[in-house]
């Protein structure tokens, strides 16, 4: 384990949420909650106005609308959160070639390897201009954690937010753990947290007294000795750069059970050709389908098929999900679908499309006749749907996003990031004159292409305000926040 706390770890402050404020001035220091708004929707992200009512991530949204009825429902903008995220990624890449993305929001840097830090001093000066970069070129926050290890980098960054850096120093990191709670640790869940507790262990320090033994007693033989080594702070996992994807997929959750058969097939074949997409965007093939279907009793089943080489052809891996759903009983009714593409490669091989659908020729027939089918499905104006927090624009009033939709009418707010909270407008939901747009940059770039151009205001957009650094008390277990 190295002696220096030269291994970062950045979380974004509430990322999904922080880029709605960040883009909506009427939201900025309100309670805001990203997520599925249907029935059976769950958080995505809430904003820390909004945790203050007990709203946290992977609650069902109708108990987050029950503590924060006077919150903002909005649903997420996944394009949006992804782009921002390239570009915190490319600067934590510039730190170093070994970056560890989590999620879009999270991720590991070895600040050594990289040759920015060898010391405390100089990696508490890494996070720091790190965290202003971040602000300067997306105009939110993140939070730092800088430790000798993984394990401890995550658990600093966790006592930085919102807003902050942590450093803990090595030869603190016993003192820090010991009063912590054992869910603190990496792999305790609820269960296993449950089972310490009724043996009496709910501290890090109970878990070291207890000993290894009996830590393989209660939890078997590799995750005891997992967790005693991490109680007593030792991790020597590497930061490692590239986490090579496993499989490609997507699924929907109904709103309504779906009875119809057709309706099943229909939705199959649609998540299929999303899965087609997704998959070309990231220049790869798969040689396995993989059909997920969970029932009306939520029980889940899979389906899986392989193929002879890899392909992502859409007629291919839509015929191969039909016939994965031909083993499938849906008769009391479908809850959620999702098609997926493992096996995976960065080639094709021609010569094997036709395995599942005969000659190329017979292949394109459906092809062209599912894209006629899906252009007459292609929703007139009275039809279209306008999801809450999504942009539009508007012939006479310009940018705003969408409030809410319903009964023929949508709601719109007309303001843009670097403007003041706008005014609220409603229209038909046929109006000719608005449509849907594109999200408008958080923070206006240089005229080098760069960030860290305020907005006309003449301050940096952000929903979260700023703080200086914290840092780790090096004399004891406690936390110390100082001010330089």
């Amino acid at each position: 384990m190295r002696t220096a706390p030269t291994i970062l770890h950045l979380d974004m402050d509430a990322f999904f949420a922080s880029v709605e404020q960040a883009s909506k001035p009427s939201l900025r220091g309100k309670a805001v909650v990203v997520g599925g708004l249907g029935p059976r929707g769950v958080v995505a992200t809430a904003s820390y106005e909004a945790r203050v009512f007990g709203v946290h991530s992977a609650m069902p949204m109708g108990q987050a609308r029950r503590l924060a009825p006077n919150a903002a429902y909005l649903v997420p903008r996944f394009n949006l959160y992804k782009s921002i995220s390239e570009r915190v990624m490319e600067l934590l890449r510039a730190l170093s070639p070994l970056v560890e993305p989590l999620s879009l929001d999270e991720a590991f840097v070895d600040l050594e390897a990289g040759g920015v830090a060898w010391d405390e001093p100089s990696a508490r000066l890494a996070g720091i201009k790190l965290r202003a970069d971040i602000r300067a070129v997306t105009g939110l926050t993140g939070s730092v954690g800088l430790a000798a290890s993984k394990m401890l980098a995550k658990i600093a960054s966790e006592e930085a937010k919102p807003d902050g850096l942590v450093v803990i120093e090595p030869g603190t990191e016993r003192a820090m753990l010991g009063p912590m709670s054992v869910r603190t640790l990496p792999g305790v869940g609820p269960a296993t947290g449950d089972h310490l507790r009724r043996a009496g262990i709910t501290t890090v320090e109970e878990i070291v007294e207890a000993g290894e033994d009996e830590l393989v007693r209660l939890l078997g033989k590799a995750h005891g000795h997992g967790l005693y080594a991490m109680a007593l702070a030792r991790d020597d996992r590497p930061v490692v750069a590239e986490r090579e994807a496993k499989s490609v997929s997507v699924e929907d959750t109904y709103d309504v059970d779906i009875h119809d058969r057709t309706r099943v097939g229909l939705e199959v074949q649609r998540l299929a050709e999303r899965c087609v997409r997704r998959l070309r965007g990231a220049g790869l093939s798969g040689r396995t389908i993989v059909l997920k279907v969970r029932r009306y009793d939520f029980s889940t089943l899979t389906r899986s098929e392989t193929l002879r080489g890899p392909t992502d052809d859409p007629a291919v891996i839509r015929e191969a999900a039909a016939r994965l759903l031909d083993s499938v009983d849906t008769t009391g009714g479908v809850r959620l679908l999702g098609v997926g593409v493992s096996g995976l490669a960065d080639y094709t091989q021609e010569d094997l499309f036709a395995q599942a659908a005969g000659e190329r020729a017979v292949a394109e027939g459906p092809v062209e006749e599912h894209a006629a089918a899906a252009a007459e499905e292609q929703p007139s104006l009275a039809e279209r749907r306008w999801p809450a927090g999504h942009d539009v624009r508007h012939a006479e009033f310009g940018h705003g996003w969408v409030q809410g939709s319903g009964l023929g009418r949508v709601t719109v707010r007309f303001e843009t990031p670097d403007s003041e909270p706008g005014r609220v407008r409603t229209f038909r939901v046929d109006d000719p004159d608005l449509e849907a747009a594109d999200p408008l940059p958080l923070v206006l770039r240089g005229p080098d292409g760069g960030g860290g151009v305020p907005g006309a205001g003449g301050q940096a957009v952000s929903s979260v305000p700023a703080s200086l650094p914290k840092s780790w008390s090096g004399s004891g277990g406690g936390a110390a926040t100082s001010r330089p």
